[in-house]
């Protein structure tokens, strides 16, 4: 038998609307059909819950439900609270998947009440609750306690209070938001009592006054919470609760009270660290390169800001030339701790002096008459004496040889005596020792600072007036540099001439090696001082060795910083050889023989 082709269609067609049908009517059955489980509505969970006692008597009645609802649905016709048959009137709102019942007032206490919500309501494809869901809690006692303030900010007697303080008002219990902001107030107590302007909001527990302008500076603020403000059941406060609180001073913005040097001051020394100090404590943070400025002129001065107690310092890089003005600057960038800047740039100048003297460079590395780095010092003489100075080497006291203290002997032997009058330094073994050789160790690091305090990069400029032969000038004091890279006195005496000034300052500088003196008995050079120089501002760096005199005698005048080594004399030369000064190697050995050294003050 054929079958109709038309006929099973149209009966398909029958069947799909029949299914659609019973599908649509499925959610509004007595109970949810096994194949529409999970397609319903329903309610998942509620507040109080089911049979809940000793409800409060303000409290809002929620229901949830397992998906997001149509909020036209939810109303006060399909979400009603009852207590018996008597409809409770009241707010329904919806958010999320839940619904809320806030009654119109407090419920009655220990009362029995029964909320429900119908098929009435549906979700967003239209399905209704399959039956009405239907739950009931008790109330508790009524609420007879009246609320209190338990806390303001500021407190009571607060004193320093910030001008733009929001003034705060916390209660016991959530209050009626309306009465808690009606009942807040604030007067100017300084100012007669009279009342400022400001707005009341109300979250939590917390009521919070925000002036409509900054409060005065140096003033006493009354706070007042008045026994209006009620709580959810309607109790008032029992008093009017009462407060004060006094502001801080005026904001003033910090300024530099004093610079060192002062402005217009003349005759600074090279090495000054530059300060200002402000008339308050300021942000640490603000305090920097950017905002503490030194310049020559146009050109900024490289070098380190810090800042403790009220003082900001500023250390150049390197030394400051001779006879030139500097001009310092403090920018608005600077701030006080509570942010307030200055109100214009702070700016001074000075001048420095016309000496180039490289004041205190030497640190501890001053009271040494030889220094042998960390390589020693040997003496191989009779008659070599260290005067009104040390000797010194970070390394082991057996690479000190020919050499006694008041306290110990290194080594001397017949041939080999040296008196030191100061101490010797050196580590371990006896007699030298760890503190020894911290001091020691102190005094290279300062050497080595003096050696770049003196050096081209630190002092350029220099000249060579002779093309690397000092022998049979007279120079007067300033910067000379060995344009070949090494300095030699051989064609006669060099003269040192202060010109009556006893600051007067000489710096030598030489890449390479320093030679004074030639071969033969007659060989000595010397450098002469004239009209009040003195050995002490005579500074030779020497980027390699100083040989001093190899034939022995003479007088070598300054303090000599090399890399590579001293020495003066060499072995068998009876005549005395004499510095005035200091023989410091960096790295090798200083080498004496029948020397006699003279360590300035």
């Amino acid at each position: 038998m054929r079958t109709c082709k038309r006929c099973t269609t149209i009966s398909n067609k029958w069947l799909i609307i029949f299914l659609m049908v019973v599908f649509a009517a499925g959610c509004k059955k007595v109970t949810e059909e096994p194949g529409l489980k999970g397609v319903c509505p329903t309610v998942t969970l509620t507040n109080p819950l089911d049979k809940a006692v000793g409800v409060s008597l303000n409290t809002k009645v929620e229901a949830t439900f397992n998906e997001a609802m149509n909020p036209t649905t939810i109303n006060t016709t399909t979400y009603t609270l009852k207590q018996g048959s008597t409809v409770i009137s009241g707010l329904v709102t919806y958010t999320g998947t839940m619904a809320t019942f806030t009654p119109a007032t407090s419920l009655l206490a220990k009362t029995l009440y029964t909320a429900t919500i119908t098929t009435g309501t549906k979700d967003l494809a239209r399905n209704s609750m399959v039956s009405d869901y239907v739950w009931s809690f008790t109330t508790g006692d009524p609420d007879l306690t009246p609320p209190t303030v338990t806390a303001t900010d500021p407190a009571d007697a607060a004193i320093g209070v910030a001008l733009d303080k929001k003034i705060t008002a916390t209660f016991s219990e959530m209050m009626d938001s309306l009465s808690a902001t009606t009942s807040f107030t604030i007067t100017n107590t300084t100012g007669g009592g009279t009342k400022i302007n400001g707005t009341v909001t109300y979250s939590g527990t917390t009521a919070v006054f925000t002036p409509a302008s900054t409060l005065s500076p140096n003033t006493t603020y009354t706070g007042t919470i008045t026994k209006s403000a009620k709580d959810l059941s309607g109790n008032f406060l029992v008093h009017n609760y009462v407060w004060n609180f006094t502001t801080s001073e005026p904001i003033t913005p910090p300024i530099v009270i004093s610079t060192d040097p002062t402005n217009g001051a003349s005759g600074v020394v090279l090495n000054k660290i530059i300060t200002a100090t402000f008339s308050k404590l300021m942000n640490l943070a603000t305090i920097n390169n950017t905002t503490f400025l030194l310049k020559q002129g146009v050109n900024p001065i490289a070098g380190a800001v810090n800042y403790t107690g009220t003082t900001a310092t500023f250390t150049p890089s390197a030394y400051l030339a001779p006879n030139t003005t500097y001009t310092g600057t403090i920018t608005i960038g600077v701030k006080d701790l509570a942010g307030n800047a200055m109100a214009n740039n702070y700016v001074w100048s000075f001048t420095t002096a016309a000496s180039v003297a490289p004041v205190s460079i030497l640190g501890t590395a001053s009271i040494f008459g030889a220094f042998g780095g960390n390589a020693g010092i040997t003496n191989q003489g009779i008659n070599t004496i260290i005067n009104n100075g040390s000797i010194g080497t970070t390394a082991a006291s057996s690479l000190i040889t020919g050499f006694h203290d008041a306290t110990a002997i290194y080594t001397e032997t017949p041939l080999n005596v040296g008196d030191v009058t100061g101490k010797i330094y050196s580590a371990p073994p006896a007699p030298g020792n760890a503190t020894l050789a911290s001091y020691a160790t102190q005094a290279l690091v300062d050497a080595n600072a003096a050696y770049l305090s003196i050096s081209p990069a630190s002092k350029p400029g220099g000249t060579d007036p002779g093309a690397g032969e000092l022998g049979g000038l007279t120079l007067a004091p300033g910067v000379y540099k060995s344009a070949s890279g090494t300095f030699n006195i051989s064609n006669g005496n060099l003269t040192l001439d202060a010109q009556g000034d006893p600051n007067a300052v000489w710096i030598f500088q030489t890449a390479a090696g320093l030679t004074v003196g030639i071969a033969g008995p007659t060989g000595a050079r010397s450098v002469v001082m004239k009209n009040g120089g003195l050995a002490k501002n005579v500074y030779w760096y020497v980027g390699s060795a100083a040989t001093i005199n190899g034939a022995g005698g003479g007088i070598m005048t300054g303090t000599i910083i090399a890399t590579a080594g001293v020495t003066f004399s060499t072995p068998g030369n009876a005549v005395q050889t004499v510095l005035n000064g200091r023989a410091i190697s960096l790295v090798a050995s200083v080498t004496l023989v029948n020397t006699t050294i003279n360590v300035p003050n």
